[in-house]
């Protein structure tokens, strides 16, 4: 493990961009280490390796953003346990991880329902983050859910639309399009929950409103 993790160092630094590492930085994602490869590139690096958990956990220590990408696509599920997953969840500052995370590992987990609705509840920015995403991509993949996890989607997406930071917002309203989508009795369900908006004086809620509205047309 300890040889892959060194042969996959030394191939990030042949390819290290430091044009698009910069371009980043300028755009405000700062992360401590970066080497600006671009994502083709990682996934290609990731496709010369099986899977491997010890190798995954390894790269996820890394504070590396190439590596973080990395041990998301090395991961195993099947060794990818509950207590691991809060770890790795609590370690993201990113929403670039977030995102990569979520669709390549989070929502192929066999728990991930369950783990989903415990993060979108979490007061900590990008384990909300993650937890609406990794319903996002689970609603895209089955398009249902239980009635009671529905209403807790619910229930915590449109708090959170109206009263959380900005990335948040866009993953809690990611997560209720794709609700909606699935079914007329799902927008139907959002859309009861927010009619009462329509002549809201609170700028939030009008904007709610009229996004919830423009998903049924």
């Amino acid at each position: 493990m300890t040889e892959q993790l060194q042969q996959i160092k030394s191939t990030l630094r042949r390819y290290m961009n430091g044009t698009v590492a910069q371009s980043m930085r300028e755009k405000g994602v700062i992360y401590r280490m970066n080497f600006g490869i671009e994502l083709p590139r990682i996934k290609e690096i990731a496709s010369q390796y099986s899977p491997n958990h010890a190798l995954a956990q390894a790269l996820w220590k890394e504070d590396v953003r190439e590596c973080k990408i990395l041990a998301g696509l090395l991961q195993p599920v099947d060794t990818f346990l509950p207590e691991i997953a809060d770890i790795w969840v609590d370690n993201i500052h990113h929403l670039e991880i977030a995102e990569l995370t979520s669709m390549n590992l989070f929502q192929h987990l066999p728990y991930a329902p369950a783990m989903s609705l415990r993060w979108i509840a979490d007061e900590r920015e990008f384990v909300q983050v993650c937890g609406f995403l990794t319903i996002a991509h689970l609603l895209k993949k089955k398009g249902d859910m239980p009635e009671r996890a529905a209403n807790e989607l619910i229930d915590q997406a449109l708090c959170a639309i109206l009263s959380s930071t900005y990335h948040v917002r866009n993953a809690a309203f990611t997560s209720i399009r794709y609700f909606m989508q699935h079914s007329e009795a799902h927008a139907f369900l959002v859309c009861r929950r927010v009619e009462g908006m329509k002549n809201s004086i609170i700028a939030s809620e009008q904007w709610l409103y009229a996004a919830v509205a423009a998903l049924t047309e």
